[in-house]
């Protein structure tokens, strides 16, 4: 697949239909018309790529609808050269979307075939996250700590302990919590052991997998 004229011009259109959702973040914006959603999807979805909606990837995970990635991109509040962890790389494309902000991104994927895949694709295209991983989302990756900020692509019954001890202090967390439905949530380390809690409505992921060996 390439990327052409007409892919932006739908990418202007995606950007524009996610203003009027709401998302005002103008270097999120930039990101949704920049980055090539549809280079992140099975061929069979081409022509779908750029409708606002989630799609299947492999390993009974997906790529994020639109406005869930610009939703929680804004929330993270990002500044160039910030240190942030993914955790749920999948397709990339939320990764893509971090990159363009001029990040530092750490990235852990759970499903080997995802990471596999994903992993040649980066290297393909030329995204350079700083690294990425294949294990536990739950833990986090505590020897590249502390972050700027966290974001978590897929639902959680709870907010993970390990992730909260590898905020730096004025770090943002956005997580999804939940299990049938999540709610997206955003937690402001002020302290060591303060943490401004505020919630954003209801979504609906993918749950985050725990490594149970």
């Amino acid at each position: 697949m390439k990327d052409t004229l007409k892919h932006s011009g739908m990418r202007n259109k995606l950007a524009d239909t996610l203003l009027a959702k709401g998302i005002t973040d103008k270097t999120v914006l930039d990101a949704i018309r920049t980055v090539p959603r549809h280079l992140f999807l099975d061929s069979g979805f081409e022509d779908h790529a750029y409708q606002d909606k989630a799609f299947p990837i492999g390993a009974e995970q997906t790529i994020s609808q639109p406005y869930t990635v610009a939703f929680q991109t804004a929330l993270l509040e990002l500044k160039p050269r910030d240190k942030v962890l993914e955790i749920g790389t999948g397709s990339g494309y939320q990764t893509a979307v971090l990159l363009h902000l001029k990040t530092k991104v750490y990235t852990i994927e759970r499903q080997l075939e995802l990471f596999k895949k994903t992993n040649i694709f980066f290297k393909k295209m030329g995204y350079r996250p700083k690294k990425v991983i294949f294990g536990d989302g739950y833990k986090g990756l505590p020897e590249e700590a502390p972050y700027d900020a966290i974001v978590v692509t897929a639902g959680a019954p709870k907010v993970p302990k390990a992730l909260m001890a590898q905020l730096k202090i004025g770090g943002r967390l956005v997580i999804p919590i939940g299990v049938e439905e999540q709610i997206m949530t955003r937690y402001l380390r002020k302290s060591e052991k303060e943490f401004e809690k505020t919630t954003y409505g209801s979504f609906r992921f993918v749950p985050l997998l725990e490594d149970k060996n």
